[in-house]
């Protein structure tokens, strides 16, 4: 599986994922000038800005360490453009990280809620 089918089918699993958390999603894929985001979701009420790391190998400690300074950063921005654009009234949100690692027809899932601060959007 090449890396962007990998990468959209983690992306699917990740929203399978949420859905069955509770979790509605809003958004896939949102692009801005200042950066992306993979999935906007809303649980509770919250605003969910989530960064989805699909990997065919290794571990998932190791994906979760692809989302560093620089990525939350643009994360951070994309979520300001997000709120500026899309949520009128809205404040904030929180930042998951999901990463799947694929073995077989089977991903193992990590979720981690509020995985980072970023100050005030």
């Amino acid at each position: 599986m090449k890396n962007r089918e990998l990468g959209i089918a983690g992306e699917n699993a990740a929203c399978v994922f949420l859905k069955r958390k509770g979790y509605r999603i809003l958004d896939r894929n949102y692009r801005c000038p200042l950066g992306e985001l993979d999935i906007i979701a809303r649980k509770g009420g919250r605003l969910v800005f989530c960064e989805v790391k699909a990997r065919s190998g290794g571990e998932l400690e190791e994906a979760l360490g692809a989302v560093d300074a620089k990525r939350q950063g643009r994360m951070a921005r994309a979520a300001s453009c997000y709120l500026a654009e899309k949520c009128v009234n809205e404040k904030g949100g929180r930042f998951d990280v999901i990463v799947l690692l694929r073995n077989g027809p089977v991903w193992k899932i990590m979720h981690v809620e509020d995985a980072f601060e970023i100050g005030e959007l």
